[in-house]
Parts: C-alpha cells; sequence; structure tokens
C-alpha cells in the first residue's frame, strides 16, 4: 500500500476519502480495459490517484472535480495532453452535451462520496443514452443493494432501477485502509453496462413512481402499498377488488419484470 501523501485536506463536507492504495487504483483502471477512441469521465479524482492510471489509454479523459484545492493540484501535476481537468459539481454538468461534442458515449469512473451515491446514480439513470457504463467505488451495503435479488434484504428501488437500466456486477470489495481519512465501512467497486435496449415498453415516470412508493412502504402488500399513489378513488378501488396474487406480495417478492407488468396494468386503468 502506498504511504498517505494528502497534501489537500480532506473535507467532511464533501464527503472526501482520498484514495492512497496504488493497487486499488491499478485494478480499478484495468477493469475499464481502455481503449484508444474511449471517452472517459471521472467522477472526485482528488488528489488523483486513480487519475495517473486512466491517462495513457483513452482519447480524452474529463477529471470534473468539484473542491478549488484539489484542481489547482491536479492541474499542476497532470499534464497529459489528452486530460481536461473541469472545476465543477459532477450533477451541474451536462453528459449529453460531452457524448454529442464528442460523437461517442460516456464512461465514467471514480471514487464516489458515500453521501451522494444516489444523486449520481440516478443522474447517469436519466442521461443514460449518452452513456456506455459505470464503475464506482462505494460503500459496500450500497453495491449489495445495487446488485441484490427479489426476496432478499438487500432488493430495492436501487437494484430494480440499476438492473432496469444496466447489468451491474460487483468487482472486488477495499479495506477502509485504502483511503485517507478511513471511512467506517468497507467500500465495494461495482461496474455497470448500460442496456442498449430496456428489458420492457413501459411508462418511465409511471414506473420510478410505483417503485419508491411501494418500497417506501416495503412491509405493507403491494395491494395496500399502492394505496399511496394520488390515484383517482376508482383506480385504487380496482386494484383492490384485483384478485390477482401479485397483489398480497410484498414489493421485494417482485421480479424487474413484474413492475414492468404492474405499471402497464396500472397504465391500462389511467387512460
Amino acid at each position: 500500500m502506498a504511504t498517505p501523501r494528502v497534501t489537500v485536506r480532506p473535507k467532511q463536507s464533501l464527503g472526501q476519502n482520498f484514495l492512497i492504495d496504488d493497487n486499488i487504483a491499478r485494478n480499478i483502471a484495468k477493469s475499464l480495459k481502455l481503449q484508444s477512441e474511449d471517452i472517459v469521465i471521472e467522477i472526485g479524482p482528488g488528489q488523483g490517484a486513480l487519475t495517473r492510471h486512466l491517462t495513457s489509454s483513452p482519447k480524452r479523459l474529463i477529471a470534473v472535480e468539484i473542491d478549488a484545492r484539489a484542481v489547482e493540484q491536479l492541474r499542476s501535476t497532470i499534464s497529459a495532453k489528452n486530460v481536461e481537468i473541469i472545476h465543477q459539481d459532477f450533477l451541474d454538468i451536462s453528459l449529453k452535451s460531452i457524448s454529442k461534442k464528442y460523437d461517442a458515449k460516456i464512461r465514467i469512473v471514480g471514487n464516489i462520496p458515500y453521501h451522494l451515491t444516489s444523486s449520481i446514480l440516478f443522474k447517469i439513470f436519466d442521461e443514460r443514452e449518452a452513456i456506455s457504463d459505470i464503475t464506482l467505488t462505494m460503500q459496500r451495503e450500497v453495491a449489495q443493494r445495487i446488485t441484490g435479488s427479489p426476496r432478499t434484504k438487500e432488493y430495492g428501488i436501487l437494484s430494480v432501477f440499476s438492473q432496469f437500466y444496466g447489468t451491474p456486477k460487483l468487482l472486488f470489495n477495499v479495506s477502509p485502509n485504502c483511503f485517507y481519512p478511513k471511512p467506517k465501512v468497507t467500500s465495494s467497486v461495482i461496474q455497470l453496462f448500460m442496456r442498449d435496449e430496456l428489458p420492457g415498453d413501459v411508462n418511465l415516470k409511471l414506473f420510478h413512481s410505483i417503485v419508491k412508493t411501494v418500497f417506501g412502504k416495503r412491509r405493507k402488500t403491494l395491494r395496500n402499498g399502492l394505496l399511496y399513489m394520488p390515484f383517482e378513488k376508482e383506480v385504487l378501488d380496482i386494484i383492490q377488488k384485483n384478485t390477482d396474487p401479485v397483489f398480497i406480495k410484498r414489493p421485494e417478492e417482485l421480479s424487474i419484470n413484474d413492475f414492468i407488468l404492474l405499471t402497464n396494468y396500472i397504465q391500462r386503468l389511467l387512460r
């Protein structure tokens, strides 16, 4: 493991835990199998531990960093001509614009702040057409939820959306000792390739709303959880009277295809 050489003091407000293990950084970079035509965005490069292993292969590496101090250091230490360092919040950049500029789908990598994991993932899902794949280091518990299967405690909102929009895989775990400061939990590296075609034709807004609502009431049966949807009374009455066995299941028992079928059924009721 590399000796910590942290010249930028981590800010707790930004959720910064700098990667300091060079072997882990190298393994993350290797997992991308970068090609010369790739356009890569690194989220939160920090002091550049991973960045340095990403510079040699891609056509363009765009490092997006919110911390001005880290940006200054990166610009003074990384001189590769294919690297662009942007001082901005990743959540504010337009992935679609970058994809259009380079006429290519983007590959995303990063050691992301734990508290922003969901926000980052939902931004990626929203702009999925601009993205090829993502490789992210995050809290192990969240990685387990992303890759969770039905009928497990990990299976939930992130599981459904991650597996609806992509094919996630947990690559390896990362010890707290590989970061400075040490987080209190183990991290994991996950890789998710975006689907070229979604697994079903569905009203996405309604799909999102149903999944979020019923998992917000995950101890209730589907029939009772759907009462919290803002539907007209007559629609809710029809759902309550439906004798299909799916309505007495709890949300964690439903597959992604079940949620697609459920959404399409409710969509027909709303017409």
